[in-house]
């Protein structure tokens, strides 16, 4: 079985056969295109009468010329225009490939990010690229990333294994943040490591303290084999839907334990949704999942959905 490295450095000799093929995965899908892509749902564990419209942004991967500041300035004003009640963001803020003409630095497209504007707010959490970019946190082992200070100094707090309480119109539920599950795997290259991630499932979900529901955002989402019942929805992205897919199936991710984690809405022991992203990562292509700002819609209001 490929791996996902794999099958992306084979994309470049099989779009070959078709020119037009690989001008639209290179020069249209990932730049030019951007969907809203919406999903409407009731989970068990949200009460059916407490609407709220949550705005998911993953896997931006700023660059030039593929996420120019410019783009993320659209992708900005649109996800501002749904006005959403709370936003969240789910990492992989930093370049996830070399094809670049610039590195964009985190001060500039988390001042950029910092035009989000939702009631509840805007919410981050970090992935694995903005872990792997840092070569000082990856030799040391430990400290903030360059990605997490940029975002803390524009005003948007960073969740680790934390949770927060929230409310819309006294109605309370959970935000909680997972670190993320693969943050130190370049580190082997510094030193001997005895776990890659710094998730902590169990210590995140002990900081909910009542019965009001849980919404879990997890960068990648395979932690979803282990979430349980407790919460009523988790949100991941790291996949960007394969990058291509193919009537539905995405051969660069293969399924966990039987479960499709690729992309979309599915349910294990709770709701998952699955972003398909913004940006790409390893190389710039994008085939049957463009780029994707996702708006959940929980609960219902009155005899119409919200």
């Amino acid at each position: 079985m490929f791996s996902r490295r794999q099958f992306f450095r084979s994309i470049g000799g099989l779009t070959a056969l078709t020119a037009s093929t690989s001008a639209y995965g290179f020069g249209v899908e990932p730049v030019l295109r951007l969907r809203v892509t919406r999903y409407h749902l009731t989970p068990p564990r949200w009460p059916v009468d407490f609407p709220l419209k949550i705005a998911v942004i993953a896997d931006l991967h700023a660059c030039d010329p593929w996420m120019s500041l410019e783009r993320i300035e659209t992708i900005v004003a649109r996800t501002n225009a749904l006005e959403p009640d709370i936003i969240v963001m789910l990492g992989d803020y930093v370049a996830g490939h070399r094809h670049v003409t610039r590195f964009i630095p985190a001060s500039e497209w988390a001042a950029v990010l910092a035009n989000l504007k939702a009631p509840l707010g805007v919410h981050a959490i970090l992935g694995n690229h903005d872990y792997w970019d840092d070569k000082t946190v990856q030799r040391e082992g430990q400290g903030l990333t360059v990605a997490h200070r940029a975002l803390e100094a524009n005003g948007i707090p960073v969740y680790e294994n934390d949770a927060k309480r929230l409310t819309k119109a006294g109605r309370p539920f959970w935000l909680a943040g997972l670190g993320d599950q693969l943050a130190y795997m370049p580190a082997r290259r510094f030193r001997p490591v005895r776990r890659i991630g710094v998730d902590d499932l169990g210590a995140t979900l002990a900081k909910v303290t009542d019965d009001a529901p849980v919404i879990l955002l997890a960068h990648e989402p395979d932690v979803a084999l282990r979430v349980p019942s407790r919460v009523a929805l988790q949100l991941s992205g790291h996949t960007h839907g394969g990058q291509v897919r193919l009537l539905g199936w995405s051969p660069a991710v293969p399924p966990r334990q039987g479960v499709e984690l690729a992309y979309g809405h599915l349910r294990t022991n709770c709701d998952v949704i699955v972003s398909g992203g913004l940006g790409c990562s390893i190389m710039p292509f994008r085939i049957g999942v463009p780029p994707e700002i996702v708006l959940v819609t929980l609960g219902k209001s009155g005899p119409a959905m919200a």
